[in-house]
């Protein structure tokens, strides 16, 4: 009798943490047993807005004329710390890593940070999203993307939904034209620092195409010296001179799981993501043939590590 109990009972036990977990996605899902790596190892998606980093020869995208191949790239330069730019507003890149990384704060309240090129007065902030890979088919697709909130999230001049179409140049040397949701037009300016035929991205062969995101009010101004400045964001954006970076830790922005929000605003409360996304948050040509604010991204690491 008492053999039978101890049986019902481990079965009850087995039964509930099923049911729990069942019920539950947002579990710590557990680690590899080998070792991994606190770097992103894979480039699932690059798309760039068109800019004068892109096609050109220091880049390393010169004559890339595929998407795979544009992606393959890309996740070579991150290996390497090389800069991946993301051209002008909208242009994004989507990582992941070889586990899961946890919502637990563990380098100084932080849980993972991307590296930028960013100093002071040199900001060209990119939203940062999150993803849980919730129906567990190791691809950033049918799963929601969690905005991790910064010091702009909320406030009237920051659009949530903002869209910019991009129109493919007939010819070489030509400004890339664009229209956004707002009934507002520009270009993406040709100068002479960048010389490549097309800021366009050769791998896109659509006439055109639409980026939307989260845009951020810029903040540029010319100081008493007469030096062109983009300002810099409190916390919360890659490739940003904020007070998310951390002495003698270089040009990183560091993040916190904790910050993901649900688009209602409410709190997302995961506790592990698997994949996240940067994109650049400015729609701005600068002056002085400085070219458009284009996000660059050097590495994303897991600082829980």
């Amino acid at each position: 009798m008492e053999n039978i109990i101890k049986k019902t009972l481990k079965l009850l036990v087995i039964c509930f943490l099923f049911a729990s977990c069942s019920k539950d996605e947002t579990i710590i899902k557990p680690k590899p047993e080998e070792n991994y790596s606190p770097y992103s190892n894979k480039v699932y998606e690059y798309k760039p807005a068109p800019g004068q980093f892109i096609n050109e020869p220091a880049s390393g995208f010169e004559n890339v004329t595929a998407e795979a191949a544009a992606i393959e790239y890309a996740e070579q330069r991150l290996k390497n710390s090389q800069y991946v730019s993301l051209g002008a507003f909208g242009g994004y890149i989507v990582v992941g890593f070889d586990h899961s990384i946890e919502n637990k704060g563990s380098f100084n309240g932080y849980d993972f940070s991307v590296k930028g090129n960013q100093f002071d007065n040199s900001s060209e902030p990119a939203v940062v999203w999150v993803m849980q890979d919730v129906n567990k088919n190791s691809l950033p697709d049918d799963d929601v993307w969690y905005e991790l909130k910064g010091s702009e999230y909320g406030k009237p001049e920051t659009f949530s939904d903002y869209s910019v179409t991009y129109y493919k140049p007939q010819n070489q040397r030509e400004n890339v034209k664009w229209t956004d949701n707002k009934g507002n037009s520009g270009e993406i300016e040709i100068n002479t620092y960048h010389t490549q035929d097309y800021y366009y991205p050769l791998w896109i062969t659509a006439d055109s195409y639409t980026l939307t995101g989260v845009r951020l009010e810029q903040k540029s101004y010319v100081d008493s010296q007469g030096i062109y400045c983009t300002g810099n964001y409190d916390w919360g954006y890659a490739d940003n001179y904020g007070n998310d970076m951390i002495a003698n830790e270089g040009n990183k922005n560091f993040f916190k799981i904790s910050n993901a929000v649900k688009a209602d605003g409410s709190n997302a409360n995961l506790q592990y993501i698997d994949f996240i996304k940067i994109q650049n948050a400015l729609n701005h040509n600068g002056q002085n043939s400085t070219g458009e604010s284009s996000t660059e991204v050097l590495s994303i690491e897991d600082e829980n590590i």
